[in-house]
Formats: C-alpha cells, structure tokens, sequence
C-alpha cells in the first residue's frame, strides 16, 4: 500500500535539499528578518528602555504587520527554490535520463513541487516560536493563527506550482525564475493598485460605480496581502462587504482561486513535461 505512494523524486530532492548549506542560510535569513522586526517593534514600543505597558492593542498590530512580512517573505523565497525545479534538470542536460526512468511525469512533478513545499513548511514552522512572543501580550487568538498558517501553506503551494509550471515548459531558468516573479509581482501589486483603482471610482460615483466595486472584491481577492488583512481585522472584512456589496468571505473566494491555479499549473508542467515524446505516460 505504501509502495503506491513511495516518490523516488521526492525522497532524493528532499535529502539534497536539506543536506545542502544553502537551504539552511536561507533559512537563517529568514529567521533573522522577523527577528530584527520583533525586536526592533519592542524596542520602539518600550521606547528603547526595555520597560512599559504593552497593551493589547500593540500586540495585535505587532501580529499583522508580521503576517504581512511572513507573506512577502514567503513570496520572495519561493520562487526561487521552485523556479528551476525542471529547467535546471535540463541545464545540467539530466532531464532526459529522468523521463528514462520508471516515474511518471506526474510523480516527478509533485515530487519536485513537494520537495520544495516541504522546505517552505519548515520555515513556516521554525517561525512559530517568535510568532508565540505574540501571545505573551495577548490580542490575538489561536484560531486566528490556525487560520493564517493554513492560507501560507495554499499560498506557497499555488506559488510553487506557478513556478515548476514555467520552470517545464521554458528552458532557462532565469526566464522561469523571471516569470514567476512577475506573477507574484501582478498577484501582490498590480492587483492592489486594480483594487485602489476601483474603489477611486466607485468614490466618484462614476456611472459604472456598481461594476467597479464588484471588481474591488474581485481584486482584494485575489491579493495574499488583503486576505491577510481580512483574516486578522474583522474590520477589514465588513468594509470591503460594504464596498463591494458582495458577501462572500475573501478567504472563500482567495480559497477557490488558488485551488484552481494549482490544479491548472500542474495539469500544464505534466502536459509540457514529456511534449516532444512520441508517447506521454
């Protein structure tokens, strides 16, 4: 039974990738960003003197902007530990002697995705210890953290497939590398400017108000950074209903829209992967 599971690519990415020095500094990157933030949040919150109240209002603020960092963070890394997943197999000109094996193209494909993903879990989870300094201080509940930690995981997983997805059908990995980043950059930017665009004309009562402020939920979800929001400020969810009139939670509609690109993103690498094959297993 366990042998239908057993992923060779998996096992063997997964033991390179974690026995490699470069994986760990990034790793240790990682960690010391939201460390330096933490610490230097306390020290202006205390004023420098390492003493004072801090309320709970503080703490929670201290929790949102370290979600947001976490999420862009996570958008910066990404990429480039999926970006090259297939293309540098093909640089080193070892891509052929993997599709002469017996795995699939959809067992070297999840493999690849997962090997990655699985580094990125890690991260996520080195990251809880400071994100517990957070209930120190309160303002903040368990669920709350559940939650967020469940829309990173999506996250990098839709992420990681965008980035095999060019990684297997370009043949440079700067370029794959380069395309994932510009669908991050549309993803987490030109959404958000989409979003801001709509609202300034629904503000203006153009005379199509009501189609811009559908398009603003449209926007908001789709955007990491507005779901992140919404998820940690009630507030933030109740004035984007009375914006757009629309209902429907963002983490709803951000759920379906990121399921559908990973399913699509994948279906694409297994396609592309083996095209120029006579046959396709």
């Amino acid at each position: 039974m366990m042998e239908r599971f057993y992923n060779p690519v998996f096992v063997k990415e997964l033991k390179l990738r974690f026995r490699s020095f470069k994986s760990f500094s990034g790793l240790m990157f990682y960690l010391a960003v939201i460390c330096i933030f933490i610490a230097g949040f306390l020290l202006i919150t205390t004023e420098f003197t390492g003493k004072g109240f801090f309320k709970p209002e503080i703490s929670f603020m201290m929790f949102a902007v370290l979600t947001i960092l976490q999420m862009a963070l996570i958008l910066f890394i990404t990429p480039s530990l999926t970006a090259g997943a297939i293309s540098s197999e093909r640089e080193k000109q070892t891509l052929n002697i993997l599709l002469t094996t017996t795995q699939s193209s959809t067992q070297i494909i999840i493999g690849k995705l997962l090997s990655s993903v699985a580094f990125l879990v890690l991260m996520l989870i080195a990251g809880l210890p400071l994100y517990s300094l957070v209930f120190l201080f309160g303002g903040v509940s368990p669920s709350q953290l559940i939650s967020i930690f469940l829309f990173y995981l999506l996250t990098v997983v839709a992420i990681g497939s965008i980035g095999v997805m060019f990684s297997t059908i370009t043949k440079r990995t700067i370029v794959a590398m380069i395309s994932t980043y510009g669908t991050i950059i549309f993803l987490g930017g030109i959404t958000a400017f989409f979003f801001f665009l709509s609202m300034a004309f629904n503000q203006m009562g153009n005379a199509v108000g009501t189609s811009t402020s559908y398009m603003a939920y449209f926007w908001a979800s789709i955007n990491p950074g507005a779901l992140m929001l919404t998820l940690t400020s009630s507030s933030m969810g109740d004035a984007l209903v009375q914006v757009s009139g629309v209902e429907l939670p963002v983490w709803i509609s951000y759920l379906i829209t990121y399921s559908l690109i990973i399913v699509i993103c994948l279906t694409i690498a297994i396609k592309k992967l083996r095209a120029n094959m006579k046959s396709n297993r």
